[in-house]
């Protein structure tokens, strides 16, 4: 299996519905992209899922980080 965002093929399925084979939840270990087999092929084909929202491993280190939350100001 390939993970649609970020095409590694480092993926494990997370949870499994728990009566029958309903679904699966997989998670990707390299961009944690998470996605159920039950959506649409436009989110788990990474042929057919959005190019606009693609991540290349290799430039992990140069995304901007999430700025910290700042502390509340006391009235």
């Amino acid at each position: 299996m390939k993970c649609p965002r970020c095409d590694s093929e480092l993926v494990n399925v997370m949870v499994k519905s728990p009566v029958g084979d309903a679904w699966k939840v997989y998670l990707c270990d390299t961009c944690k992209f998470s996605w159920r087999s039950t959506e649409g092929e436009n989110i788990t084909n990474p042929e057919q899922y959005d190019k606009r929202f693609k991540l290349k491993p290799e430039e992990f280190d140069e995304l901007d980080q999430i700025p910290p939350v700042p502390k509340l100001l006391k009235k």
